[in-house]
C-alpha cells in the first residue's frame, strides 16, 4: 500500500482513524490518576507519555482537545497541580483499557473498573496499586498544540519501582513486570527485551556488513 496525502484524507473515517493511530508503532501504556479538591478520584489510560529530560526529571503527555467543561483528568490536574503516571501490566490491561470510557463527571473509574487505588505518603493524587512502576507528577505547564490538543508537562516528584526490575545502571526491565504497549487505540502488545547496546561513540561504531 502506498498512499499520498489526498488519498489518506479520502479514506473511510474509521479506517483512517485506526491507520493513523497505529502508524507511530507501539507506545507506552499508562494510567494517569488524579483527584479533585473535593476528593473525587479519576484514572484514565494514555499512550502518549514521553520523556522530556532527566535533569531535572520531566515527563509530558498529550491531552485531547477539551470542551468548555474539561474532562476530569485535565480539570483535576489544573485544580490541584498533581497527578500520577502508572505503568500498565498484562494482569490488568482489560480494566485499564475500559477507563477510556466517558463516564459521568465525578464518577470514579477506580470504582467502576475495580482498579484498586493506593496513596503513598502525603502525595495528593492516587496511584494504581497493581502498577509496578508508579510516578508522582507535579504540573508545570500546558502547551496548546496546532490540532487543539494540549501538551501537559510535569516534573517527576516521586518514583516507586520494585528493586528487582532495575539493573546496576539504573535501567528499567519492562519485561520483568510484564509491562505492555499500545498500538492504535485498542491493541495491546507484550514487551520482550531483545538486546542492549552501549552508549554510542563515533570511534566505537562497528563495521557493519
Amino acid at each position: 500500500m502506498q498512499l499520498q496525502k489526498e488519498e489518506i484524507e479520502s479514506l473511510e473515517q474509521k479506517y483512517k482513524l485506526n491507520l493513523i493511530n497505529s502508524i507511530s508503532g507501539v507506545k507506552p501504556a499508562n494510567l494517569i490518576g488524579t483527584k479533585s479538591l473535593n476528593e473525587k478520584e479519576n484514572v484514565a489510560i494514555f499512550s502518549s507519555v514521553v520523556h522530556l529530560g532527566s535533569s531535572p526529571a520531566q515527563l509530558a503527555f498529550i491531552m485531547r482537545p477539551q470542551s468548555e467543561i474539561p474532562r476530569d483528568t485535565y480539570s483535576n490536574i489544573l485544580e490541584t497541580g498533581f497527578y500520577t503516571i502508572n505503568h500498565v501490566s498484562e494482569s490488568f490491561i482489560k480494566k485499564a483499557h475500559y477507563t477510556s470510557a466517558k463516564l459521568e463527571r465525578g464518577e470514579s473509574e477506580f470504582d467502576r473498573m475495580k482498579l484498586e487505588k493506593e496513596y503513598i505518603g502525603e502525595f495528593h493524587a492516587p496511584f494504581v496499586r497493581d502498577s509496578a512502576v508508579k510516578i508522582g507528577m507535579k504540573h508545570m505547564d500546558s502547551v496548546p498544540l496546532p490540532n487543539g490538543c494540549i501538551f501537559v508537562i510535569g516534573s517527576v516528584e516521586m518514583i516507586v519501582i520494585p528493586d528487582h526490575t532495575i539493573n546496576d545502571l539504573g535501567q528499567l526491565n519492562l519485561e520483568g513486570y510484564s509491562g505492555v504497549g499500545i498500538s492504535g487505540l485498542n491493541t495491546y502488545y507484550s514487551l520482550n527485551k531483545l538486546d542492549s547496546f552501549p552508549y554510542v561513540r563515533e570511534d566505537e561504531i562497528p563495521d557493519f556488513e
